[in-house]
């Protein structure tokens, strides 16, 4: 079997998504790359992450074909193939429907330095990418192209991507980003926020950087 412990880890991390409630039903999807081969597993459409074995996540090129699996890939295979074409540091992605990123998604702005944590997805703020039907070239292209070479990027109206070294890390991005949107949400409903500014975002990047282990 083909990307055996990369299909174990998105078989695990759907039913973490979904037990986060970072996505509801079957939304969302997940995919890791490994460089080497060129190759990507994907999760399946439409089956319950539940219910998800790893027979039914589905190894792809980046060209869309599939290599091996018999289920239909995620919709939104595209929206992932076309950022491991573009980035070569990216081995790990999660899109997802949770309620407070996509609420901020709904008004197609971007999420703004309410905590600094939104530095721990490479940038001073997440972006938000022009809408455009679900699984089209059109989404991909905009989803790519607007998050550039940060780690995350919100979807008008749909929800959000996070990437990363590895499932791991997009997945801890995506939790924490989260987080954040639904402190702007949530400030924005009694208040004005108090955004943090430039020269401390700058310095959180920094300590970001070389976060965690090594």
């Amino acid at each position: 079997m083909l990307m055996k412990k990369e299909r174990e880890l998105i078989v695990e991390y759907g039913k973490k998504m979904l037990a986060s409630g970072l996505t509801r039903g079957t939304g969302g999807n997940l995919s890791i790359y490994d460089h080497e081969s060129e190759l990507m597993a994907i999760s399946p459409s439409g089956i319950p992450y539940e219910q998800t074995n790893i027979e039914d996540i589905v190894v792809m090129n980046l060209d869309g074909m599939i290599v091996e699996g018999t289920k239909t890939p995620s919709s939104e295979h595209a929206m992932h193939a076309i950022v491991y074409k573009h980035r070569k540091d990216v081995g790990g992605m999660i899109h997802v429907h949770s309620t407070f990123a996509t609420t901020v998604s709904c008004l197609n702005e971007e999420l703004p330095a309410i905590d600094y944590l939104v530095a721990f997805a490479k940038g001073k703020s997440v972006k938000c990418a022009p809408y455009a039907s679900f699984g089209t070239p059109e989404l991909a292209e905009n989803a790519v192209k607007t998050m550039g070479d940060q780690n995350a990027v919100l979807l008008s109206n749909h929800g959000m991507n996070c990437v990363a070294h590895n499932l791991q890390t997009a997945f801890a991005i995506a939790e924490q980003l989260e987080f954040c949107a639904e402190l702007y949400v949530r400030a924005r409903a009694i208040g004005t926020p108090v955004i943090l500014p430039g020269d401390e975002m700058d310095r959180m990047l920094v300590r970001f950087a070389n976060y965690g282990q090594k």
